[in-house]
């Protein structure tokens, strides 16, 4: 059966719910803003971790971590923060509601680092096997969506599946008590199951099945009109530390200050870094501008995305146009940047 707790239900309220409250104007100025992270490793956040951000911007940067991009989708609709980091699922199901933000730079195309992992003694062993079994997944997430999309492909009913709502953390903790059966997460809490479970299925996989994912920076819209200059710095940055990795993440080892300052941000361990790295694909900032991200494919992906969250009735309706979410503008403005 397809459950959501209490608890799981007002959360997800608070996530999409709060979107009405997404006119509001947000508070925040260059001088000092405010954005949601969340804890997968990725080369960014090295530049995180050194201050780049601030320097660039010349501004005071407050930086809060999330669980879940629903919990970024709530806190950015509030006006709590003016960037965010958050799945493309979260970001469709946001879009679709017409929360003011623009996504300014696809932060990640999803593969192995996020997965679907069956608890040892677990008896799941085939796609069959899910049916009747607790299966936990953070609700409107890129692996809730990754799950759903997994099961269409195998054919199984996802009502016969008893599916949970829970954080990371709440996961990787009801998995090593035996709670649930199995779990579609990121890491950290992904590298903790794996400890007494299996890979059953990556995201890799469900993009070979036709249900990609990505990660994604947004920004309030108001912040993006009154701060281009802050927005263009902001992509420049996080393009230079993608293309840092390019250059030189081959070389990268548990001891790097690089992996290290990652795992500080991630909660990952530093030899898990450099493979929890290489599970995704950072497109650099000429990837940005092409016509298959922020030149057309991201709209398209958004498209499709809420196609699906539709036909799962996770949202009400999709949107006639999803170019308004997507702006290529800061990453042209920081093409032009030194």
């Amino acid at each position: 059966m397809f459950t959501l707790s209490r608890r799981g239900f007002v959360a997800a309220t608070a996530a999409l719910g709060l979107l009405a409250a997404g006119s509001g104007l947000s508070s925040a100025s260059a001088a000092e803003f405010t954005i949601g992270y969340q804890t997968g490793a990725d080369p960014a956040k090295v530049a995180q971790a050194s201050g780049a951000y601030e320097k660039a911007t010349k501004s005071t940067i407050n930086w809060r971590k999330f669980d879940s991009g629903a919990d970024v989708i709530a806190a950015i609709a509030s006006g709590d923060i003016q960037f965010g980091y958050v799945g493309s699922s979260p970001l469709a199901a946001a879009a679709s509601r017409e929360l003011p933000i623009e996504t300014v730079y696809v932060a990640a195309l999803l593969g192995d680092a996020e997965a679907l992992v069956v608890r040892n003694g677990a008896g799941i062993e085939k796609p069959e096997d899910f049916k009747g079994k607790k299966v936990a997944v953070p609700f409107v997430s890129t692996t809730h969506y990754s799950l759903l999309a997994a099961l269409k492909h195998w054919g199984v009913d996802p009502k016969s599946v008893e599916i949970l709502n829970l954080r990371p953390p709440e996961i990787a903790a009801a998995f090593t008590r035996g709670d649930i059966d199995a779990a579609y997460v990121w890491d950290p809490a992904l590298g903790k199951i794996k400890e007494n479970g299996k890979v059953f299925a990556s995201s890799a996989d469900v993009a070979k099945w036709g249900a990609p994912t990505f990660d994604a920076w947004i920004v309030r819209t108001d912040f993006a009109k009154k701060n281009p200059e802050a927005v263009a710095e902001f992509v420049k940055v996080t393009a230079d530390s993608y293309a840092d990795y390019a250059r030189s993440g081959a070389s990268w080892t548990p001891t790097s200050p690089e992996v290290v300052a990652i795992a500080k941000l991630s909660g990952a361990k530093p030899e898990e870094v450099p493979d929890l790295l290489k599970g995704n694909k950072y497109p650099l900032l000429n990837e940005q501008l092409s016509e298959g991200l922020l030149g057309g494919g991201t709209v398209e992906a958004l498209v499709a995305t809420a196609k699906f969250l539709k036909e799962q009735g996770r949202i009400e309706a999709v949107l006639k146009d999803y170019g308004p979410y997507v702006s290529r503008v800061p990453a042209e403005q920081a093409a032009k940047l030194n």
